[in-house]
C-alpha cells in the first residue's frame, strides 16, 4: 500500500529545508522498503504570486485526499496586503481539514542542554508538550475587520470546542507522566471562564491525571523558572501560539521544534514551528532539524513507521552531539552540509 504525502514547501527557507528533507525520506524509503509517493503544491506567498490566492483549490483538494501533509514555512514581507496574506492560506487549510489540535513537543537533551539560554540546572531534562487548540479563538472569530480607523477581532469558544481539545490533552497526559497544566486568563476573559470550567468537568473522566491551572502570564514566567516540571500544557489558540515559541527556545533554537496538527479523522499536517525566515532564505543558513523532526512525527503518527521515526530522531541527536549544526546552534555548517552528513549517517546506520 502506498503512503501518499503532500509536500507544501511554501516561502522563505521552506523550499530549501523541504528539498533536503524529501531526500532524507527517499533514503529512508529505500532503506526500509517503504512505499511512499510525494506530490508538491503551492501555498502561501508563492501561491499568491502564481494564482492570486494563498490556498489554490488544487492544493486544498490534494491535501484533502492525502494520507499526510508536510509543510515548510509560509509568509514574508513581500506580501503585505491585509486582505490576502500568505498566512491566510494556512488558516484556511486548518479550517477546511478541521485541524483542531496542534501538538508541539519541547525536549532538552544532553546534547542541547548547554545550548539553552537558561541555566543548565533549570532546563535540564525538560520534556513537555504544548497542546494548542487550533481552529477557534481570535484567529477565527467573527466579526473581524480592519480599516483606517479601527480594527476588531473576536475571541469566541464553544463548550464543544474546549471539550474536544481537553480530551486530546488528557489522553496525552495519561500516556506520559500524568500531569496536565491548563492555561487561560480566567481572571479577565469570559472565554477563559468557560475554558477552566470545561477543563474541570472533563477532568472527572481522568482521575489518574493531576490538573494544574495557570494564568497565561504566570505560565510564561514558570516556563522559564521551572520548565522541567511541566508535562502536558493545554491552552487556546493565541496563548498556545505564543507559549510554544517561548518553549521552543528552551533547547536553544526555534529551529529544533517540530509540530503536528490533527483532525478527528482526516489527514494530519506536520511542520516546524519556525517561520519562513526571509532574512536568511537562499543563503544556506537554515536549520533543518525542525523540518526533519516534523517528518519523524509524520512517519510515527500517520504512517505508523516507528523504526523510521526513531532513526531520524537518533540521527538528529547524533549530529547535535558531534556539533554538526547550523550557526543558530553554535555550529559552522550550512544547510546543505547538514543534510549531506545526515544522509551519510542514514546510509551507514
Amino acid at each position: 500500500m502506498t503512503f501518499n504525502l503532500v509536500a507544501l514547501p511554501g516561502d522563505g527557507i521552506g523550499p530549501e529545508i523541504m528539498a533536503g528533507t524529501l531526500e532524507i525520506l527517499n533514503e529512508l524509503a529505500t532503506k526500509f522498503n517503504f512505499n511512499c509517493h510525494v506530490d508538491t503544491y503551492d501555498i502561501g506567498g508563492c501561491a499568491i504570486d502564481r494564482y492570486g490566492t494563498p490556498l489554490p483549490n488544487e492544493t486544498l483538494h490534494a491535501c484533502q485526499n492525502a494520507d499526510a501533509i508536510l509543510l515548510g514555512a509560509i509568509g514574508g514581507p513581500k506580501w503585505e496586503n491585509p486582505d490576502c496574506r500568505p498566512e491566510h492560506g494556512l488558516l484556511q487549510l486548518r479550517k477546511a481539514l478541521n485541524l483542531y489540535a496542534n501538538i508541539r513537543p519541547t525536549r532538552v537533551t544532553p546534547y542541547t542542554v548547554d545550548l539553552s539560554p537558561i541555566k543548565r540546572e533549570i532546563v535540564n531534562q525538560t520534556d513537555l508538550i504544548i497542546v494548542r487548540e487550533l481552529t477557534g479563538g481570535l484567529y477565527f472569530g467573527e466579526p473581524r475587520y480592519f480599516n483606517a480607523n479601527e480594527a476588531v477581532d473576536t475571541l469566541a469558544y464553544s463548550k464543544a470546542e474546549i471539550t474536544r481539545i481537553a480530551h486530546t490533552a488528557f489522553k496525552l497526559a495519561q500516556s506520559r507522566r500524568g500531569k496536565l497544566t491548563s492555561v487561560d486568563k480566567e481572571n479577565v476573559l469570559s472565554s477563559s471562564k468557560l475554558w477552566r470550567k470545561t477543563i474541570n468537568e472533563v477532568a472527572q473522566h481522568y482521575p489518574d491525571v493531576e490538573v494544574e491551572h495557570l494564568l497565561v502570564d504566570a505560565c510564561s514566567m514558570h516556563l522559564i523558572k521551572r520548565p522541567a516540571e511541566f508535562d502536558v500544557i493545554v491552552t487556546e489558540n493565541l496563548f498556545g501560539d505564543i507559549l510554544s515559541d517561548e518553549a521552543s527556545m528552551l533547547p536553544g533554537s526555534l529551529g529544533l521544534s517540530p509540530s503536528a496538527s490533527f483532525s478527528t479523522n482526516g489527514p494530519s499536517l506536520y511542520e516546524p514551528i519556525h517561520g519562513s525566515a526571509p532574512d536568511i532564505a537562499g543563503q544556506n543558513k537554515a536549520n533543518p532539524f525542525g523540518m526533519i523532526l516534523s517528518l519523524a512525527m509524520c512517519l510515527r503518527q500517520s504512517a505508523q513507521q516507528e523504526k523510521m521515526a526513531q532513526l531520524l530522531e537518533q540521527t538528529v541527536d547524533h549530529l547535535l552531539k558531534n556539533g554538526i549544526t547550523t550557526s543558530d546552534l553554535g555550529g559552522h555548517y550550512g544547510t546543505n552540509a547538514v543534510f549531506h552528513h545526515f544522509i551519510q549517517e542514514l546510509k551507514e546506520a
